[in-house]
């Protein structure tokens, strides 16, 4: 608590300028079905130019924040600006999430479903990361830990 987010700024881009001039942003947990589309949004746009428009993302209003959301995506993370750390030639943005908004299709118990988010993992370079199998195991409490302990003889 509070819950935090970031997000890196290589240079100085229009999300990095938008931040500084708001003081707040959206992290879209945008999944495999907007691929072309997100990934069009890395065009150098000219300042000014909205990539929303440019390439055909759908927006709607943000419930907590001024900038808008992605419409297709199932989890949007609504932020204020906590701080700034330059690195470099880098900027990173933390946030603290003051809403979150979540597609009721994703949950299931109460908690989102990575296989029905089926989001997008920007790698680097040209390369992105989609969700191949998900491994599931319990956490051992250290009370049934049956491994050595320090200080057990």
């Amino acid at each position: 608590a509070p819950p935090i987010v970031q997000f890196t700024s290589v240079g100085r881009k229009d999300s990095l300028r938008n931040v500084e001039d708001t003081g707040e942003f959206v992290v879209n947990f945008a999944p495999e079905g907007l691929f072309e589309q997100i990934n069009a949004t890395a065009t150098d746009f000219p300042h000014g130019v909205s990539e929303f428009e440019a390439v055909g993302v759908a927006q709607e209003a943000s419930a907590r924040v001024k900038p808008p959301r992605v419409a297709g995506a199932p989890v949007a993370l609504e932020c204020v600006v906590h701080s700034t750390l330059g690195l470099g030639d880098a900027t990173v943005v933390f946030g603290r999430v003051v809403h979150a908004a979540i597609d009721e299709e994703v949950l299931v118990d109460g908690h989102a479903e990575i296989t029905r988010l089926r989001p997008l993992a920007r790698l680097g370079k040209d390369e992105w990361g989609t969700v191949g199998d998900v491994l599931e195991l319990a956490r051992v409490r250290y009370a049934d830990w049956e491994g050595e302990r320090p200080g057990k003889g």
